[in-house]
């Protein structure tokens, strides 16, 4: 009983210094977002808006309509090739940071700039990067002979899609290569040094010893990134605007349409609402199954 109440003590005090994060987070996040999903089903004022209806009406309106159900497919695809892509990126640039270079400092500051940019700045940019008639892409790509004439990036559907996943991994993998690097800085090197003794290839130190000590940190990136990636607004919004054809719209532009062009209130609400329980639901299910860190 004294041993599991130390213990109990003992987290507590660790947790102590999270205290006022946690209650900020209760103050500006969950208390509004518990109050909107509440008055959603009481209030039709909220609920129902220009819609008409309250309760769980918005709700199944909004599952029988194919522009949601279209939207929650872009997302659904452009945060698993993100975050995909930004794990494999973010890994190789960590592991090129944590090893011990020349210009070691002035390599990890220049890799910070794409995230230090503004999001709106640097989608600015990657659309004119991709425009089919002036840009950098249509140009470099014809010199080289790969293409024959210029390509419509942003004007048809996958390549549209593409171009703006390319465009949020160059944005976010310095993120995610901050977080593996200070996993990788964690790992003991005596755990390392003590593979390599026992004559374990590179590969294998890789896959049985590094990967399972940086699990955690892996983890940790891939919840926020898919947090991130899942209400990605501003990137969609300046580089396609949701087109071609709705093609790239996301939950997240979708909601603000139907709040603010459409001023259906109501539904635009319902619609945020939906995506942030989404949101909560993936990051659940990345927690509890992210593993601990054992080696293999």
């Amino acid at each position: 009983m004294r041993t599991d109440a130390g213990r109990r003590w003992r987290v507590a005090v660790r947790l102590l210094p999270l205290a006022p994060t946690g209650a900020l987070l209760l103050l500006v996040v969950v208390l509004p977002a518990a109050r909107v999903l509440f008055l959603s089903f009481t209030r039709s004022d909220l609920a129902g808006g220009v819609s008409g209806g309250a309760g769980l009406a918005p709700y199944v309106r909004l599952w029988q309509d194919g522009r949601w159900i279209a939207a929650l497919r872009n997302t659904c695809v452009f945060t698993a090739a993100s975050v995909a892509l930004e794990m494999l990126l973010g890994l190789a640039v960590a592991f090129v940071l944590h090893a011990r270079l020349r210009g070691r400092g002035l390599l990890r500051a220049a890799v910070l700039v794409p995230w230090a940019l503004p999001t709106a700045v640097m989608a600015l940019a990657w659309a004119w990067i991709f425009n089919d008639t002036f840009g950098v892409a249509n140009d470099v790509l014809l010199r080289l002979h790969v293409i024959a004439h210029p390509v419509a990036w942003l004007g048809e559907p996958r390549l549209a899609m593409a171009a703006i996943v390319l465009a949020d991994v160059w944005k976010t993998t310095p993120f995610v290569a901050l977080v593996l690097l200070a996993g990788l800085q964690s790992i003991p090197e005596d755990v390392l040094e003590a593979a390599r003794v026992d004559g374990a290839s590179a590969a294998r130190r890789f896959l049985r010893v590094t990967l399972p000590l940086l699990a955690p940190s892996i983890a940790v990136a891939v919840v926020f990134r898919a947090v991130q990636a899942w209400g990605a607004f501003d990137v969609v919004y300046v580089m396609t605007g949701g087109g071609p054809g709705g093609a790239t719209e996301t939950v997240s532009l979708y909601a603000f349409r139907n709040y603010f062009r459409y001023l259906d209130f109501g539904y635009g609400s319902t619609i945020a609402t939906q995506a942030m329980l989404l949101a909560a639901a993936v990051a659940a299910v990345s927690l509890s199954a992210a593993p601990r860190g054992d080696l293999a």
